[in-house]
């Protein structure tokens, strides 16, 4: 792996000298969000797989190029889960592009966002030098907290090459309900819900219909 990682830091930097484009690319599953990409691909899908997973630790570390579903996948065996809920716009979908995306499912109102689930990254900067930030445990507060910063930055800032981040356990149970409510009633409905201990993991009003799940 450690290859391929100079070979993708020798692209770096020879396109930053010859002040070309590069576009970081994993499945390509959310190539519609953000800018238009330019410049030529940067493939992280041959970087993959998971470095290291303590279940007792809630902590996996990961490749940038491991697809989303294979880590689910070895979460759920653990009864964990990623539970910022990374939403799915096809197969195909890999752990660094979820990261930099930042794009977060329906739990994101209860639990937080991808970013609150960074706890540490290696990556190539824009000089194709690699760097480590944060690391694999809950409390980590030396130095600049660029870690969360990479979520959200659509690989403006650099490369992940591994990220590690941290998992919940997953429901004991889960039950959805349903409500007749106008928009209006349904906003208020959810304000009072959400000043009670309920545990409430996601809502959403469509049509005169609001679905809630607990």
């Amino acid at each position: 792996m450690s290859e391929l990682i100079d070979s993708w830091a020798t692209r770096i930097r020879a396109a930053a000298e010859a002040g070309t484009a590069i576009y970081i690319r994993g499945g390509g599953t959310k190539d519609f969000y953000g800018r238009p990409c330019v410049g030529e691909p940067l493939d992280t899908r041959g970087h993959s797989g998971i470095v290291s997973y303590e279940p007792s630790e809630l902590v996996v570390t990961v490749r940038a190029g491991t697809p989303l579903a294979e880590l689910e996948a070895a979460l759920a065996a653990q009864n964990q889960m990623l539970a910022f809920e990374p939403p799915r716009f096809r197969a195909g979908g890999t752990v660094g592009g979820c990261v930099a995306a930042g794009l977060a499912g329906p739990r994101r109102a209860a639990v937080g966002g991808v970013r609150d689930f960074v706890l540490g990254v290696r990556m190539l900067d824009g000089r194709g030098e690699l760097l480590h930030f944060g690391g694999e445990v809950m409390k980590n507060v030396a130095g600049y907290d660029v870690s969360r910063v990479l979520s959200g930055s659509l690989g403006t800032l650099g490369l992940i090459v591994e990220v590690s981040l941290k998992v919940l356990p997953r429901p004991v149970a889960e039950a959805s309900l349903r409500f007749a409510l106008d928009e209006a009633s349904a906003i208020r409905q959810l304000n009072e819900w959400g000043g009670q201990p309920l545990p409430v993991s996601a809502s959403a009003w469509r049509d005169g219909v609001l679905d809630l799940r607990l």
